[in-house]
């Protein structure tokens, strides 16, 4: 492991805003945060926001300084990359700000049913690979962790570069009698919708948009439902095994 990686790791125990549970403190059994963020951490009762798969936490930092008036929270397993996020929170004192290091198969062991009320996926993993499609973060075995903690009011939002994803979740609300309440091809195309939070860019978008891949966007609400179907999405078939080339 490098001495960068080393370094940052033991900053990152110095972010009050960086949450780092241990497996055995999640792992079947609830946070001492779940269902106490607001009185807790955050010390208000606003709006709470989750982002899952953050990476380096410049979508979760660019929406909290957009709104000042909403909690943020971003999710990802991958400390070295939260680093960025949580130490630009800290330095600029973002106290509507919080990351949170754990796998999004725990996700529910942190927040109490009707806690969230917006989640924000970012160019997750598209999980080219037939083998891992339930790994998509728009699957429905997520969808069903997700339906636990999000008011039935609450809204999703997919942002991604991958034209499979994008299509393969409007299968998976297809396939439930859902709608997406905004469906966009190409947010910065002619028929554009790139509103101030979708044009944050992270640094994945800025290479995609460079390479000329269209940025695609869904928004829905899963409206209280608690299971969802799996769809019978033809275009997965098309996908080979473990030497599909990822994005």
């Amino acid at each position: 492991m490098g001495k960068n990686k080393l370094k940052k790791f033991s900053e990152n125990l110095t972010f009050r805003c960086l949450i780092q549970p241990q497996f055995e403190e999640v792992f079947r059994r609830d946070h001492p945060l779940k269902g106490r963020w607001r009185s807790e951490f955050f010390g208000n009762d606003r709006p709470i926001v989750l982002e899952l798969g953050c990476g380096r936490g410049e979508y979760t930092v660019g929406l909290a300084e957009a709104d000042p008036a909403t909690n943020y929270i971003g999710v990802d397993i991958k400390g070295a990359r939260m680093w960025r996020g949580a130490k630009t929170a800290t330095q600029n004192r973002m106290a509507n700000v919080a990351f949170l290091r754990t796998r999004i198969e725990f996700i529910d062991s942190f927040f109490a049913p009707g806690e969230v009320d917006q989640i924000w996926i970012t160019f997750p993993d598209p999980q080219m690979n037939k083998r891992r499609v339930a790994k998509r973060l728009t699957a429905p075995g997520f969808l069903e962790r997700y339906a636990r903690f999000l008011k039935p009011e609450g809204t999703i939002h997919l942002k991604t570069d991958s034209g499979h994803l994008h299509e393969y979740t409007k299968a998976v609300l297809a396939a439930n009698g859902m709608a997406p309440t905004v469906c966009c091809n190409d947010i910065y195309g002619p028929q554009g919708i790139a509103d101030a939070a979708l044009a944050i860019k992270t640094a994945y978008e800025t290479r995609f948009l460079a390479e000329g891949l269209p940025i695609t966007y869904l928004q829905w609400s899963p409206g209280g439902r608690r299971e969802f179907a799996v769809p019978d999405f033809p275009a997965d078939e098309l996908l080979v095994g473990e030497n599909t080339p990822v994005r």
